[in-house]
């Protein structure tokens, strides 16, 4: 779907012409026309990603330049120390975890992981855990339990590997654990929606008492394509899905999925990362602050009745 995107080739334009400038002798007439450009650009992206429909969002948040976990860890966490390995088959790279300092307070830290070339994608196996992975997670929210730390999880994953090897070793049981043990956590749990998240192998480190999720990013129980794919036997019709499965922001808040919907720069999170990840810094801080006054006891008390809440039903 190369050409999906097309709706930002106006912005592109835009920033191409600011590049060509930048790159000529400064005088004054090259500095009024770079100004007129900037507050161009500024209004054309804000115009453009203040009316993306559904599949436009999720092409935006599964832009290649989109902050991933490990940019936030390297903006937000101090004195980082990366864990690796499940302590019985391997490391996942696919998922980051480990422990280090939000501010002055001792967090652990928990998220799927992408990469950008080719060689780190395939290392990374695009974003998408294997069951090792997610006992990796468990194994640092234990731990973090233990020391009454709380857990910071952010949320990048087309889903799970659903790999005969992955299936294999027991990636549905590995998630299930996960839902089960996170339930029942006590310490503070706050998952930070980044890009996509996608399935159970999003939801594997998404239980929490604060669920943020960026303005651009998608949540959803399955992507626009396997949607299509199962429905209509055709991935052509991934929009259509996109459009009925709800899995915007917007959506999710509506529906209770989710409990803030965080702001991104005109033209997304990858026209300004370090923007967007101060951005959520900020609310994490904010939220955690409110979470680390309540009793354990409260916060489990909450963290049940929030999701028994989600989903609607009827006695037939």
């Amino acid at each position: 779907m190369a050409n999906e995107a097309q709706f930002e080739e106006p912005i592109q334009r835009v920033r191409r012409r600011l590049e060509e400038l930048k790159s000529f002798a400064e005088s004054p007439a090259r500095e009024r026309e770079v100004e007129k450009l900037e507050e161009k650009l500024q209004k054309l992206s804000r115009e453009i990603y203040e009316n993306l429909t559904p599949w436009q969002k999720t092409l935006v948040a599964r832009h290649p330049n989109r902050p991933f976990t490990l940019d936030y860890v390297r903006i937000l966490i101090r004195d980082f120390v990366e864990w690796h390995g499940d302590r019985s088959f391997a490391d996942d790279p696919a998922i980051i975890a480990g422990f280090g300092f939000l501010g002055d307070r001792a967090v652990a830290v928990i998220g799927h992981q992408k990469g950008r070339d080719t060689r780190e994608k395939i290392r990374r196996n695009f974003g998408m855990p294997r069951p090792e992975g997610y006992r990796k997670a468990l194994r640092v929210m234990k731990l973090a339990e233990k020391f009454g730390k709380p857990v910071l999880s952010f949320i990048d994953t087309p889903g799970a590997f659903p790999g005969l090897e992955s299936e294999a070793r027991g990636v549905a049981e590995a998630i299930a654990r996960n839902l089960l043990e996170m339930s029942a956590l006590r310490t503070p749990i706050l998952v930070t929606v980044i890009g996509e998240g996608g399935s159970g192998g999003a939801l594997g480190i998404g239980i929490g008492d604060v669920i943020l999720m960026l303005e651009h990013s998608v949540y959803s129980v399955i992507s626009p394509e396997g949607c299509a794919a199962i429905l209509w036997k055709d991935q052509a019709r991934a929009k259509e899905a996109a459009e009925a499965m709800r899995l915007t922001a917007a959506d999710c808040k509506a529906l209770g999925v989710i409990d803030e919907v965080l702001p991104e720069p005109p033209g997304g999170a990858h026209a300004d990362p370090v923007a967007t990840i101060d951005t959520v810094g900020r609310a994490v801080e904010e939220r955690l602050e409110r979470l680390a006054r309540l009793p354990v006891e409260t916060l489990l008390e909450a963290r049940y009745a929030k999701f028994r809440a989600m989903g609607a039903w009827e006695n037939a």
